[in-house]
């Protein structure tokens, strides 16, 4: 490894995250080419789930340099890219295939893919046509950028976050009805707008989110990404009973809702999950479903607000957990927590 291959795959991670909320379940990949001088001569990333790979982009951004007079050696040129070329045919041809055929001279991979349809394979293909291949810079930080593409392909299922707001007293809300008031009497409002912002961003970042009949019936909320640019979650909807009501707005045309009826525990929601191809679940709760799913142990992260707003009487618990101060961020008087499994 060269001393400055570390600064060329910090720009590829750069890159990769311009394709975040539009390439799941795919992941994010940047990549750079570099030539012997260590000059850029182009970049590309994967932008959208179905389109071309970060690779291909930045190779035939090169290209265009060619056509305006210039001429690339690309035998004397370096490509980086945060995560392994693939080499199969799946939405778009094998990217190990275009670098082998312009003649790239070295490529340097941030991490290899654990996707069994490439797994190795694209790195040896490169060094069969006597490609020079260094693999594993910046690892660490490629696998932590795709932390939910990587949880499904080796874990064989979602990357699971636990979200949810409680008050300074322990709360998640007051005591409320739930049968068929479908929302009338409100939630407590214990988020502020900019909490409530960080919040849309999380589910424009998951491709999921999850929440139990309890809290379909008793907020009535749409579950949508408004408050951030992204692509909307696909609603999960744990409901084994059928008792939300076809005319709920979780049921809005605005994104696709699934309804589980059959599941009876946390690891066969999962397993449900991950066969359509879902890489990643926001539960947004309510309280039996958060409670149910830290019995279990099954979770990667769990996202908590606490409010300065205290309830001075009986609610809705929130679930008992030790919250680690040094993990805490301060948001306009409100405290942000994140605990990983």
């Amino acid at each position: 490894m060269r001393l400055d291959d570390a600064v060329y795959m910090s720009r590829c991670l750069e890159l990769a995250r311009k394709g975040a909320y539009y390439v799941a379940p795919n992941p994010m990949v940047g990549a750079v080419l570099v030539d012997r001088d260590g000059r850029i001569v182009s970049e590309g990333w994967h932008m959208r789930y179905g389109g071309p790979h970060a690779e291909v982009h930045c190779i035939r951004r090169a290209e265009q340099i060619t056509v305006s007079g210039k001429t690339i050696n690309w035998g004397e040129m370096t490509l980086y890219v945060s995560l392994e070329p693939c080499s199969h045919w799946g939405k778009t041809p094998p990217c190990a295939d275009l670098i082998v055929e312009k003649g790239i001279g070295r490529v340097v991979v941030g991490m290899q893919d654990p996707n069994p349809l490439v797994s190795g394979q694209g790195i040896a293909r490169l060094r069969e046509h006597g490609i020079e291949v260094v693999v594993g810079v910046l690892e660490a930080e490629c696998r932590e950028l795709n932390k939910r593409f990587l949880c499904l392909q080796e874990k064989k299922r979602p990357y699971v976050i636990l979200k949810w707001a409680q008050t300074a007293d322990g709360y998640l809300d007051e005591w409320r009805m739930d049968e068929g008031t479908k929302g009338e009497s409100g939630p407590l409002v214990i988020s502020n707008p900019v909490t409530k912002q960080i919040v849309h961003k999380m589910r424009a970042e998951n491709m999921a989110i999850l929440v139990g009949s309890g809290t379909a019936l008793k907020d009535n909320p749409r579950l949508l990404t408004t408050r951030w640019s992204g692509r909307n979650p696909i609603r999960v909807l744990l409901d084994r009973r059928g008792r939300v009501p076809k005319d709920s707005r979780i049921f809005s045309n605005e994104a696709e809702t699934l309804v589980m009826r059959e599941e009876q525990n946390w690891q066969e929601v999962l397993q449900s999950l991950a066969k359509r191809n879902i890489h990643s679940v926001l539960v947004e709760g309510g309280a039996e479903v958060l409670n149910h799913i830290l019995e279990d142990g099954t979770w990667d992260e769990i996202h908590v607000e606490v409010s300065p707003v205290r309830l001075h009487r009986e609610g809705v618990k929130a679930p008992l957990i030790a919250l680690p101060s040094e993990a805490a961020m301060e948001v306009e008087g409100h405290r942000l927590f994140l605990i990983e499994n």
